[in-house]
């Protein structure tokens, strides 16, 4: 007589007990796990039931896994915290910058109690303008007025909007061919035509002049836009007509003139080594109208876009209907007005904000660090191989050279298994680890690694055991 396949399938307890579901305990509550885990064995015990033709029962450790990632995919939080050892430090599926502690510690304080984002205190009076945020922006920028919205692409919009939209007398924006670009699922020319400006590209892919921009200029130019390009790199035989250049054209024609900064910074950053950015200071020193980068990337603070400059084009963004749909929340001004009071100390900023520490910290310092961890990580039951090696990575993943950055990693070789599957299983760990798969090993590349987190980076990798999937 043949033996009954139901007899196969694990039990809950047995479940429960495996490393991969024993690891969810701690976070999410044992009836959800119990629950999820049953109505999992029901489904099986139907398909083993109504096949055709024997059915084969998943190992334990398979099934183990299979139900961990329902439980994740279902049941777990939306956002989960991660260990980016993938060596990309501005990477927008990741969320971006983290915040500095002063930041977190500011949203906390918000959050919890009714705030007077929209009121004067002196006055009693609503203002849609956070006064002490527009104070900072103007005192690092030298900006006559200032404002921040939801998201870098929302303040080109609302710029084009405001300056160039269908109820404009003017509509016409004038863009260098080789600066319309696309970023992160961002592309210029569809983000114009939905402002309801109207795109008037000059000059060709490698080369554009002042001459280009002057012969477009005519009765329907309502900007001259000009965008900091760093997710590529036009090498050769190339050039592009100067800021400078364009607001003296600008000016002769009374034309404003809008700088772009893409990530930007809003100080010089030099002094720490951060010599590529584009600034906000010294765009409107050189004469810019109206600059705008995002708050989310170099800058270091919460998602968010920043404009700033002349007074009368500011009143016009906030004045526009869009203002107010784009208008920056609570928590993204608390979070936004720490960050800026950091930059009033330079080295301060350096040490407290995150991506400008993991920018600056020393090729040496990473080394030393990665050679601590590689024994440990080498010890790890899936672990057949852990070395430390040099290696380059990119501030936002672009192989453009002047954002190169050196760095060390621990590249690990798998006990068992391939590397796809390793990588999988610490995505799919508490904490996840992301790491930056190279041929037969997982990279796990410490340029982004915060220093508090090179245990978690160990810890991830001990949890793991042989046999859980890879």
């Amino acid at each position: 007589m043949p033996a009954n396949p139901l007899r196969n399938i694990p039990s809950v307890n047995e479940l429960l007990e495996s490393p991969p579901l024993k690891r969810l305990v701690d976070r999410i509550s044992r009836n959800t796990l119990v629950a999820t885990i049953g109505k999992a064995l029901d489904e099986m015990r139907q398909e083993v039931q109504t096949a055709a033709s024997e059915r084969t029962i998943p190992h334990l450790a398979d099934l183990a896994e299979r139900i961990a990632r329902r439980v994740l995919e279902t049941q777990g939080a939306t956002l989960r915290p991660l260990v980016n050892a993938s060596g990309v430090l501005l990477d927008p599926r990741l969320g971006e910058a983290p915040l500095a502690e002063d930041a977190i510690d500011e949203l906390a304080a918000v959050a919890r109690d009714y705030t007077n984002l929209e009121l004067d205190l002196a006055s009693g009076q609503r203002s849609r303008r956070d006064p002490a945020l527009e104070s900072l922006l103007r005192e690092l920028t030298g900006a006559e007025a200032a404002l921040a919205v939801n998201h870098h692409a929302g303040a080109a919009m609302l710029t084009l909007a405001a300056l160039a939209g269908p109820q404009a007398k003017v509509r016409e924006v004038v863009v260098a061919r080789s600066q319309s670009i696309e970023t992160d699922s961002y592309r210029l020319p569809e983000a114009i035509a939905a402002s309801g400006a109207v795109l008037r590209e000059v000059g060709t892919t490698n080369k554009t002049s002042v001459d280009d921009y002057a012969r477009a200029i005519g009765p329907q130019t309502a900007a001259l836009l000009a965008v900091h390009v760093s997710n590529f790199a036009v090498v050769g035989s190339a050039s592009n007509a100067s800021l400078e250049e364009l607001v003296a054209l600008g000016r002769r024609h009374n034309v404003p003139m809008i700088h772009d900064l893409g990530a930007g910074t809003l100080v010089d950053l030099a002094a720490l080594g951060i010599k590529t950015e584009a600034i906000a200071r010294r765009s409107l020193q050189a004469g810019a109208d109206l600059v705008l980068l995002a708050g989310d990337k170099l800058l270091g603070g919460p998602q968010c876009g920043i404009v700033a400059g002349q007074r009368n084009l500011i009143d016009a963004l906030e004045r526009h209907p869009l203002g107010r749909a784009l208008q920056a929340g609570k928590l993204t001004s608390a979070a936004l007005a720490a960050t800026l009071r950091l930059y009033r100390d330079l080295e301060k900023a350096r040490l407290a904000i995150p991506i400008l520490h993991l920018l600056t910290t020393s090729a040496e310092n990473l080394k030393n660090r990665a050679e601590r961890l590689a024994p440990q990580i080498a010890a790890a039951a899936v672990v057949r191989e852990a070395e430390v090696v040099a290696d380059v990575t990119y501030i936002e993943g672009y192989a453009v050279p002047d954002r190169q950055l050196p760095t060390w990693c621990i590249a690990v070789r798998p006990a068992t298994g391939s590397v796809e599957r390793l990588a999988r299983a610490l995505r799919m760990g508490m904490p996840s680890v992301i790491g930056r798969q190279e041929s037969d090993q997982l990279r796990l590349d410490l340029r982004s690694v915060l220093p508090r987190q090179d245990l978690q980076l160990v810890a991830a990798i001990e949890s793991l055991e042989v046999g859980e999937g890879y």
